[in-house]
């Protein structure tokens, strides 16, 4: 420690918690408590030089710009991340910064959101396992990382007012789940708060997301730090949980600080928690800093951006195996698309890196044509948007002149960035009437793809034998393209978010990105596959899928269930052989289906992946182990995860369409019974092991009442609650049973994993989503009044 909290003067732990800057902390040179640098980004380190603008996106020393989120998750490789992790670190450690802000795991609710580049995938295991993977590369370097952003911050409209209307079951099996991954999994240095507001209250004065979740449930150690502007009340943010507020506020907020506490108004123990946990970061940044040179080398990481480029690209169709290009065959390729000259491969905002070096498309394919090989270019279309007759004559007439072409599509700069969300998902028109007339000209075309979030395919990608998705490709994605378009490599990319057919199909079309400061998520768990899987519904590509220039087969699947309940193992075992001619990599991913179940539960969700690299005819075993929370829901009314007894079918394939082997285990779990208050419900009440009996002799003995004699009539006030039938009855229900049932069991929770009381359906009607100790609104306060105590699991 480098120094004694109390020997810190009152001003002097204030002011530690906000920046001395835009991206260091403030320091106390009496006590040699040094300042850290904190600075972005995801894919690449964006450290400003001294003299540039504190919040300028145009100036920063020079760095690696890896492929960008929506690539790497794309990759599914838990490996290939922790390289770039790693390698990002070496250079925040350079550098001298002390913290890099990222990974982005926020959940791609919507393809519209501005920002979904920075973002993983739509599915919450995929993006934890992936984020765990970066946070341990960088902090193995001796750098922290700064998970992000904390939490159910899914558009860019209106971002720094904007409520998240969610309830707490969706919040936490799709919006929190990646984040408790990586926090109890990788140990992050520090969360990053976000600038939303969630059911009201802003995520960055949060006590119930900051303390009661975060550190509490995760038992999180690090520290909290805002989003960069995201406070608004410093007293409301350090109360909750945050312990550094950023950027600087030129003393206004250590000011609030200040008389808070001297009023009363703040308890200085408080204070002094965040103080700690701040000096902890900074002791923690200098003692696990490596020793000596740390060794990295620009062009060493500019081969790892490029690998990680072509593991990244998704290939969505390949008609007539038109790819590979043979490098060795006399044939002429015409280039066509301004983005094979000048790529676009990264998004904008505060993740913009000045890279070291780019590669363009147009320079690796003619590196890697062989001799025979005629290349020509045409631009076609200019980056501004601006159609030209003569860049499209041009371009149509080298495609009729040519045997194969490769026309290079994509978003133009300014149509996806931070600060603001897209208004639609489809490609320019100029693009796509240059694509028709292209292929008008030429039956043989491929199409390659430079975007941050999806684009919409489904209305032109006939004019297109294959479809190569290269995503925002970092500064190594040119050659990337060219091993993959010429079979230098052999592309092994998985969606990491479904392509709808047109973005009305979208779940969350009707309700982003709200209006008037509030957003409803009224799609509740059925986010991506989720929903369109349930549907049934046409897509124009699937989540988890993606192909390949060789092809694989599954067999031999095996499933054993060990132990029962919170102790409950499902262990699989198959095998994977490549069926095909080229040495490739299969992503192979389990889905687990609750067939019957008392909650609403998607029809498959993504449990586990792995990558498995394989040689033409060589086959590999492929295990997994899946515990009782990847088996579990979420439940409001018990405040826990519950395992519920019974059937569940296990898929193992290729995508979430394109389940190859499937296998049926049954679970057996001990039961817990439905918390019961008095605003419990007629029917959750004689649904009860205990309650049923008591309530239903109490019915009895009401004079003058046929409530309990007559099945409809006890069938029509099931959904009344308990406390408005006393009430309606004039007081000649006696509750008194009831009520000492309340009392007993308020002070012995429940164990076991099922509720009791909830019928057991085929996916059918929507489960309460309620939650018994609701998240705290603006203004407001929770309570609960419950049969049953709360634990946690998982």
């Amino acid at each position: 420690m480098h120094s004694d909290i109390s020997a810190l003067s009152l001003e002097e732990k204030a002011a530690l918690l906000s920046g001395r800057d835009a991206w260091s902390t403030a320091g106390v040179e009496r006590h040699a408590i040094p300042s850290i640098v904190l600075t972005d980004g995801p894919h690449g380190l964006r450290k400003p030089p001294k003299d540039a603008e504190a919040f300028g996106f145009g100036a920063s020393v020079p760095a690696t710009c890896f492929p960008t989120a929506a690539a790497l998750g794309s990759s599914w490789d838990v490996d290939l991340l922790e390289r770039v992790g790693r390698a990002l670190g070496d250079e925040a450690r350079a550098a001298g910064v002390a913290v890099l802000l990222g990974p982005g795991v926020n959940i791609k609710r919507s393809p519209l959101c501005g920002r979904n580049f920075e973002y993983l995938s739509e599915d919450p295991v995929l993006t934890g396992r992936l984020g765990a993977a970066l946070v341990r590369g960088v902090q193995s370097r001796g750098v922290g990382a700064s998970v992000k952003h904390f939490a159910a911050n899914n558009q860019e409209t209106d971002r720094m007012r904007i409520s998240a209307e969610v309830d707490e079951r969706t919040l936490r099996e799709i919006y929190l789940a990646a984040f408790e991954h990586i926090v109890t999994t990788a140990r992050p240095w520090t969360v990053m708060a976000a600038y939303n507001r969630i059911s009201g209250v802003p995520a960055a004065e949060n006590h119930w997301l900051l303390t009661e979740v975060l550190r509490g449930e995760w038992r999180f150690d690090g520290l909290v730090v805002s989003d960069w502007g995201a406070v608004a009340d410093p007293v409301a943010a350090v109360a909750a949980g945050l312990d550094l507020e950023m950027p600087t506020t030129n003393g206004s907020s250590a000011a609030r600080l200040v008389e808070a506490v001297e009023s009363g108004h703040l308890d200085e123990v408080v204070l002094d928690r965040a103080v700690a946990r701040l000096l902890d970061l900074v002791d923690r940044a200098d003692a696990d800093a490596p020793a000596g040179d740390i060794g990295f080398g620009f062009d060493r990481h500019h081969a790892l951006a490029r690998t990680a480029a072509a593991e990244s690209a998704v290939l969505l169709k390949n008609d007539d195996a038109i790819l590979p290009l043979d490098p060795a065959a006399r044939m002429s390729v015409a280039v066509i698309g301004e983005f094979a000259r000048t790529p676009r491969f990264q998004g904008a905002g505060s993740s913009q890196i000045n890279p070291t070096r780019v590669d363009c498309a147009l320079d690796a394919l003619a590196e890697a044509a062989g001799d025979d090989i005629r290349l020509s270019f045409s631009p076609g279309f200019s980056l501004s948007g601006e159609g030209s007759d003569s860049l499209f004559a041009d371009a149509v007439a080298a495609a009729a002149d040519a045997d194969v072409a490769v026309v290079f599509l994509g978003l133009p700069e300014g149509r996806e960035s931070e600060g603001f969300d897209r208004e639609d998902i489809d490609l320019p028109d100029v693009q796509l009437r240059l694509l028709d007339a292209v292929a008008r000209a030429n039956r043989d075309v491929v199409v390659v793809l430079a975007n941050g979030g999806v684009v919409e395919v489904a209305s032109w990608q006939h004019n297109a034998k294959a479809v190569l998705e290269g995503w925002l490709a970092g500064q190594a994605g040119g050659g990337a393209v060219a091993d993959l378009l010429f079979g230098r490599a052999n592309p092994c990319g998985r969606l990491a978010e479904t392509v709808p057919t047109r973005l009305q199909d979208n779940p969350s079309y009707l309700d982003f990105p709200g209006a008037d400061g509030i957003v409803s998520y009224g799609e509740r768990l059925y986010v991506g596959y989720r929903y369109y899987d349930a549907r049934d519904m046409d897509v124009a590509y699937p989540f988890g899928h993606g192909l390949s220039y060789t092809t694989f087969s599954y067999s031999d699947l095996d499933a054993t269930v060990e132990g029962s309940g919170d102790d409950v193992a499902v262990r699989l075992r198959l095998t994977v052989t490549n069926t095909g001619p080229m040495a490739g990599k299969e992503v192979v991913q389990v889905y687990v289906r609750d067939v019957e179940c008392s909650a609403d539960r998607p029809v498959r969700e993504l449990k586990a992946f792995t990558k498995v690299g394989l040689a033409p005819g060589e086959s590999a075993p492929v295990e997994f182990e899946l515990d009782a929370r990847d088996l579990s829901f979420f439940s409001p009314a018990h405040g826990r995860w519950v395992l519920e007894s019974g059937e569940f079918q296990i898929g193992v394939g290729a995508s979430s369409r394109d389940l190859r082997l499937t296998a049926r285990v049954t679970l057996d779990a001990p039961a817990l019974p439905r918390p019961l208050g008095r605003d419990s419900s007629v029917g959750e009440w004689l649904a009860h092991p205990e309650g049923g009996p008591l309530l239903l002799r109490a019915l009895g003995a009401m004079e003058g009442s046929a409530v309990a004699a007559d099945p409809t009539i006890l069938r029509m006030v099931e959904s009344l609650p308990l406390n408005r039938l006393a009430t309606m009855s004039g007081d000649r229900l006696d509750t008194a049973d009831l009520d000492r049932l309340l009392d007993r069991s308020a002070s012995a929770p429940a164990r076991g994993a099922a509720p009791t009381d909830a019928p057991r359906t085929r996916h059918a009607g929507p489960d309460d989503c309620q939650p018994a100790r609701p998240i705290p609104r603006e203004g407001g306060t929770a309570s609960s009044d419950a049969v049953t105590g709360r634990g946690y699991s998982g």
